[in-house]
């Protein structure tokens, strides 16, 4: 067996070469066909919170919308944006989709099965620093989007680009804050070994702090609704799309989606037990004579779970506005951030004792103390309003302040609070007026 896999719960000592290539292959193919399932799912689930119908025409219910639509994308003009830098230009996308579709081949869809008399794992690989490559992968997925906006030498996009880097970067903070408490709690960082911790127990019950700030994340990182701004159209049309057509613009489609299936997928590993149907499930199959835990039956709900948090992402597109950037930059660096550093702080503490007492069971205090920081968690963010007072005497502050619109040398609106000063047109049209009067007054 290879040394690196000496230290995973998963078992690929029978694997082959060809083998791996089956596998790889499995994991492309999957993930675009998840896609264009998963954009008819969402045009179908937005059109119903929008009393429509939405696609029904190609094929039953409208499933094959999605094909013809893909075909319209790779048959549209793909122009060379004039003054770009080519290569950066044309390599940009491919950087985001291919990192995109390697973040899932440490993930675990099921249990050891036999494929062709080869019993093997149904994962492409994994290792003890799988997470870490995981991070690592999503982090470089961040360079199409910055050099895709950099290279196009346009205003928009490279402020979309800015953007998405900046988000990334707070984001992926607090999202690594709280993935740092589920491997101290599985005591690994292999994605096979934290499926296997959870066996009797999934980490959503004794981690629910930990998964809230990955919750939260989530969309951060996939530039989702509520927080799309690196794409904001209102503002900036596309962001670092803006100046891609056909299949360049394609790739960066496809990547954002097959992101959406990825942090989805790390979700299910991370906080609800993976591919294991749970004990609900496993004590019902049991009354049956039939192990849900066993066999291909696990990957059909690895599969569920992941479609789960697909219908939170269209749901909360559906019903959620954009944040302002200065709210979002708030709530991840004045509410996530800090509220993952004292929950892994007190997980630290837990595991702190639990090694001086090695007769302590650590569950039930575990599961007591996540509850209630969860919900001190939910009240601060449902209660707080901390903008109302700071906003009136920031609008106070600016009229009591002289406002130049072109103090920068060219026109700036006011801002709220801020009033223009008296045109000096405006004693010229008075006193027009008031001679136009005098005149009028005279005929009569």
């Amino acid at each position: 067996m290879n040394p690196i896999f000496t230290q995973v719960a998963a078992d690929f000592s029978h694997d082959t070469w060809w083998m791996s290539v089956i596998k790889a292959l499995f994991i492309v193919v999957f993930l675009i066909f998840s896609v264009i399932f998963a954009l008819w799912f969402e045009r179908r689930l937005i059109a119903r919170f929008q009393n429509r119908v939405g696609p029904n025409t190609v094929g039953p219910f409208g499933l094959g919308q999605s094909f013809p639509d893909a075909l319209k994308l790779l048959l549209k003009e793909d122009f060379w944006l004039a003054g770009a830098e080519k290569v950066v230009y044309l390599v940009a996308p491919v950087i985001t989709a291919i990192c995109a579709f390697s973040a899932m081949a440490v993930i675990p869809m099921g249990p050891e099965v036999s494929i062709f008399g080869i019993h093997t794992p149904l994962q492409l690989t994994d290792s003890p620093v799988a997470m870490l490559f995981v991070l690592a992968v999503a982090a470089l997925g961040e360079y199409g989007m910055v050099f895709g906006g950099w290279s196009a030498k346009s205003t928009l996009p490279l402020y979309g680009s800015v953007r998405s880097a900046t988000q990334m970067i707070s984001y992926e903070l607090a999202q690594g804050l709280s993935l740092v408490t589920i491997f101290l709690a599985a005591a690994t960082m292999s994605t096979s070994g934290i499926v296997q911790a959870q066996q009797d127990l999934w980490n959503v019950v004794t981690l629910l702090p930990a998964f809230l700030v990955f919750l939260v994340t989530m969309f951060g990182e996939t530039n989702r609704l509520p927080f799309d701004l690196p794409e904001a159209e209102g503002e900036i049309v596309a962001g670092p799309h803006t100046e891609y057509s056909s299949m360049k613009f394609a790739w960066y489609y496809l990547g954002e989606y097959v992101n959406m299936f990825n942090v989805s997928m790390l979700a299910v590993t991370l906080f609800f037990g993976g591919w294991r149907s749970g004990p609900i499930l496993t004590y019902l199959g049991g009354l049956i004579g039939f192990d849900p835990n066993v066999g291909w039956f696990p990957m059909l709900v690895f599969i569920v779970k992941v479609w789960i948090f697909i219908a939170i992402f269209i749901w909360v597109r559906a019903t959620l506005l954009r944040f302002r950037y200065d709210q979002f930059m708030k709530l991840g660096w004045k509410g996530l951030i800090p509220s993952a550093l004292i929950w892994l702080a007190i997980v630290l503490v837990i595991h702190g004792y639990k090694m001086v007492t090695p007769e302590f069971d650590d569950r039930w205090p575990t599961i007591i103390l996540s509850t209630g920081f969860a919900a001190i968690m939910l009240i601060w963010a449902l209660v707080r309003d901390d903008e109302t007072v700071p906003q009136a005497q920031l609008i106070a502050e600016r009229e009591s302040q002289e406002f130049d619109g072109f103090e920068d040398g060219y026109p700036v609106p006011p801002l709220p609070g801020q009033h223009l000063p008296p045109s000096p047109r405006a004693a010229r049209r008075i006193a027009q007026s008031a001679s136009t009067t005098l005149e009028e007054a005279k005929n009569d």
